[in-house]
């Protein structure tokens, strides 16, 4: 059915009754009106269900209704009341549903049943699940005695704590650490660049940081859409005085302002919270000049103060205490040209001068970024220039203070602190040889940049895929749809149909799983499971409703019947026990990590759950020179093209606010003024004028690549848009069919997604 278009700016604040009218509208659309809020009381709460989109970090106390509208839309989505059951696929074939839209497959409700492709049909048909594992074990056991390595193991953020450690076991003791995941494409820079500089892979802040900041620095991030949680940690810091500064290359409603849906007042007046006291639109992979020019002024400022006898501006007793390499980083700093930052940033030298001089008032300053900074040729540069900003006034450790990657994904953290990683330094491979008697693999495994290179140059034969839409997530599109049928097997373990399931391998299977809201039962009874959030905080999360079919397995007993069908019998992993009572799962963790996970089974129980040790936290610096470093990037721009051709923008992927990651809720991109269309695209007014295209006419792109490999996407509205000169914005992850797979960030291989080169040319 044809739907409706409609553009027209949105003058409402974040929250509001947007955002109430929104989530009352996706509640009613899953027939769970009546009983959604009831489930809605239990998000994010110590007695209920950690959220199955972000992972925010979660107050005690709580707020009386701690979700937001996207979790809410996460949750309704999981809780509808819709059903996909074989009768379905009897009707459509693969093919057909491949004209389906992203949006479209998924609202079509929850997956009932196992699915095995039919090549001679063209259709997914019911299996049962005995022979399901049994097939896919001989498939899996096949490959690996021709070479383990060419099986990949991916598992998106959501599975908690208890199935991502048998995930990875199951991987080792097959023989390899392939276990590419969504950090690869989103975070990977964070945890390189962090690891790097501090010594710790992830943030240094916690939630109780909000309270006592007195400067918040935001970097590509736009809380509105991915984390709206946040705005109630700064809501509070916006009222008691804290500045707020961001660098967006949009203005993003959750940055700008906010009424907060439980102010009563707010609500009756419509009295809006002011965010960002200053909001700079840097261009694209311009943040690493943003940062080199404020900490040039850092430099000009601290030297000024001490020639005249004032207080200094620099944290010289931190400096000189805690941190290793400043000066050549100062010598750097120095001898740029403003001309050369100006050109980068897209900003004056008075602007970035402004947000120094706040950043020098503020006795104690956070920094919060996302993947407008993670996602460039120099992704990891740029987290690591954040870093040098901090420690130039001592601003990591200390309250009210620190560096604050916002993760995506619920667990995606989590999941890497129990071992989904690729690089087997990141896993304690001598304490699981012990454990598990048997000799773990030692070779790095497959990035998701490398996986995708493997399955396009037929290396790999097999792809496990523990929830997720790996197929849409990834770049290169084409080539990626093109090869990926030519592999052996293909697993995918789900809640929903999405398109990326479309895509065969020569024995494909769909195993449907239960999601984090239902009840798990199993042999001692209900299970708890257990979630990281953005701030290392490990929290228990409890069911609250039936399962969609009684035909679903849990992720841990999927994964464990497999492992039993793959792999040859080992006494010393007791699958079956761990499926039988998760506690002994989390044990298992606790052997592994002991320091890590001290009383793990106890610990949850607390209302606030626990955090893990982080070093940095306490100015305890694990890096190779036993301090916190300065690092000096090597270049000021972060973008695959020069700047130096006008005619070649910079795209910039975006989500909407009516979707979370790769799942489409639907056609309303509220902030944007977008309704009934995502094939958009953003351009600066100034830009349209030059290259001669009307508002509202249709163009297409074509990305600047010299590997010969043609990218193209069309039919595009384009729009005017408050954005840099030279840049461009469409919607994720339709617009990743422009990303050539080698555009990544140096050493973390992240998809570069927020700078792609491309021009506009005929539709």
């Amino acid at each position: 059915m044809a739907r409706k278009i409609t553009i027209a700016p949105y003058s409402g604040p974040a929250g509001g009754w947007g955002s109430i009218k929104s989530v009352s509208r996706y509640l009613d659309s899953e027939g769970i009106l009546a009983t959604g809020p009831l489930a809605l009381r239990k998000q994010n709460k110590p007695e209920g269900f950690a959220c199955v989109s972000c992972a925010w970090a979660k107050p005690v106390p709580s707020h009386p209704a701690e979700f937001c509208e996207n979790g809410a839309k996460a949750t309704a989505w999981e809780l509808t009341r819709k059903r996909v059951t074989p009768s379905f696929f009897a009707e459509h074939t693969v093919s057909e549903l491949k004209t389906w839209s992203d949006h479209d497959l998924e609202a079509i409700g929850r997956l009932t049943t196992p699915l095995r492709y039919n090549a001679q049909t063209d259709k997914y048909e019911a299996v049962d699940w005995t022979e399901a594992f049994a097939s896919i074990g001989r498939e899996l056991a096949a490959i690996r005695d021709i070479d383990p390595k060419r099986t990949v193991f991916y598992a998106s953020g959501r599975a908690s704590l208890e199935t991502s450690y048998m995930y990875q076991l199951l991987a080792r003791l097959y023989g390899n650490n392939n276990l590419p995941d969504s950090s690869n494409m989103c975070h990977e820079s964070t945890s390189v660049g962090l690891a790097e500089s501090i010594g710790v892979p992830v943030g240094t802040v916690v939630l109780d940081d909000f309270k006592s900041a007195d400067a918040l620095f935001f970097f590509g991030q736009n809380v509105g859409s991915n984390s709206p949680r946040m705005l109630h940690q700064l809501q509070e810091a916006s009222d008691r005085g804290a500045t707020i500064v961001s660098f967006n290359p949009l203005k993003e409603r959750g940055l700008e302002r906010f009424v907060n849906p439980q102010n009563p007042v707010q609500m009756l007046t419509q009295h809006e919270t002011r965010i960002s006291r200053e909001y700079y639109q840097v261009r694209p992979g311009g943040d690493i000049s943003v940062v080199i020019g404020m900490c040039k002024w850092l430099f000009e400022a601290d030297a000024k103060a001490q020639a005249e006898n004032r207080q200094p501006v620099l944290d010289h007793t931190f400096i000189a205490e805690h941190t290793h390499g400043m000066e050549e980083f100062r010598a750097f700093a120095e001898a740029q040209d403003w001309a050369d930052l100006e050109r980068e940033t897209g900003l004056t030298r008075a602007q970035i001068e402004r947000a120094a001089a706040i950043y020098a008032a503020a006795p104690a300053a956070m920094v919060v970024y996302g993947m407008g900074i993670t996602q460039h040729k120099l992704g990891v540069e740029a987290v690591q220039m954040l870093v040098n900003l901090a420690l130039l006034r001592g601003n990591i450790g200390r309250p009210g203070a620190g560096i604050c990657p916002v993760r995506g994904h619920s667990n995606v953290q989590g999941q890497r602190t129990v071992g989904i990683a690729e690089k087997p330094e990141l896993v304690p491979l001598d304490r699981l040889e012990e454990l598990y008697q048997f000799k773990a693999p030692r070779e790095k495994g497959t990035t998701t940049v490398e996986a995708c290179e493997g399955i396009i140059n037929g290396t790999i034969d097999a792809f496990i895929g523990l929830g997720g839409n790996f197929l849409r997530a990834v770049p290169d599109h084409g080539p990626m749809e093109e090869h990926w049928p030519k592999m052996r097997l293909t697993v995918q373990i789900a809640t929903k149909l999405n398109r990326g399931q479309l895509f065969c391998g020569k024995t494909a299977f769909l195993l449907p799983c239960l999601g984090r809201i239902e009840y798990d039962r199993q042999a001692t009874g209900k299970q708890v499971v257990t979630v990281e959030d953005s701030t290392a905080v490990i929290h228990q999360s409890r069911a609250i409703n039936e399962p969609a079919s009684p035909d679903l397995l849990s992720e841990p007993r999927i994964v464990a019947e497999i492992a039993k069908a793959t792999l040859p019998p080992n006494p010393n992993v007791p699958w079956d026990q761990w499926v039988g009572d998760y506690s002994l799962v989390r044990d298992a963790i606790e052997r592994t990590w002991p320091e890590m996970f001290r009383d793990f089974n106890q610990r949850i129980k607390k209302p606030e759950g626990f955090r893990r040790p982080i070093a940095a936290s306490h100015r305890q610096w694990k890096t190779k020179t036993g301090k916190a470093n300065f690092k000096v990037p090597s270049a000021l721009g972060g973008s695959f093209d020069d700047g130096k051709d006008p005619d070649v923008l910079r795209l910039i992927t975006l989500r909407s606010n009516d979707q979370f990651n790769t799942t489409v809720y639907g056609y309303h991109d509220r902030f944007r003024g977008v309704e009934g269309t995502r094939d958009v695209l953003f351009l600066n007014g100034e830009d349209m004028a030059r290259f001669g295209i009307a508002d509202g006419s249709t163009v297409a792109l074509e990305t600047v690549a010299d590997d010969g490999v043609p990218r193209r996407l069309g039919g595009l509205r384009a729009i005017k848009y408050d954005m840099p000169k030279g840049s461009c914005g469409g919607y994720y992850p339709e617009c990743n069919v422009l990303i050539p797979v080698y555009q990544h960030a140096g050493k973390s291989h992240v998809p570069a997604a927020k700078s792609v080169p491309v021009r506009i040319v005929p539709a």
